[in-house]
């Protein structure tokens, strides 16, 4: 299941970059008047009409891809396995023990720590 969730955000990742690509190369709605003056479309590897309808059936191609790994990616995050219980559960499980404050009267022993200064502090 891990390799097809792998293989999946690939396709997705690669299928976006393309789409990016293509339409970024298309020519758009205003370029055809420039094409009428000779820009030299007609002398281009795929003819004068042959590279829109190329780059445009590679874009539907590609957007077909995108959704159908946008839809198994939504799949595969649905299906991965919930765990039980909640964050607040976890967080009492680990919390350290509560220290309870001394009564009143009760005095507080000192540290141990022969370097502590609270032996200095006047009375």
């Amino acid at each position: 299941m891990e390799f097809l969730f792998s293989l999946a955000l690939t396709l997705h990742v690669l299928a976006a970059v393309g789409i990016v690509g293509l339409v970024l190369v298309q020519h758009g709605k205003g370029a055809d008047m420039g094409a009428t003056f000779g820009s030299g479309a007609s002398g281009s590897l795929f003819g004068a009409a042959g590279s829109a309808n190329f780059l445009s059936r590679t874009t539907a191609v590609l957007a077909v891809v995108f959704f159908l790994t946008s839809l198994s990616l939504a799949y595969f995050a649905s299906n991965t396995p919930k765990t039980t219980g909640s964050v607040m559960e976890d967080a009492v499980k680990s919390a350290p023990e509560a220290v309870t404050a001394p009564a009143a009267g009760e005095e507080v022993p000192a540290p141990a720590d022969s370097a502590s200064k609270a032996k200095d502090i006047p009375k």
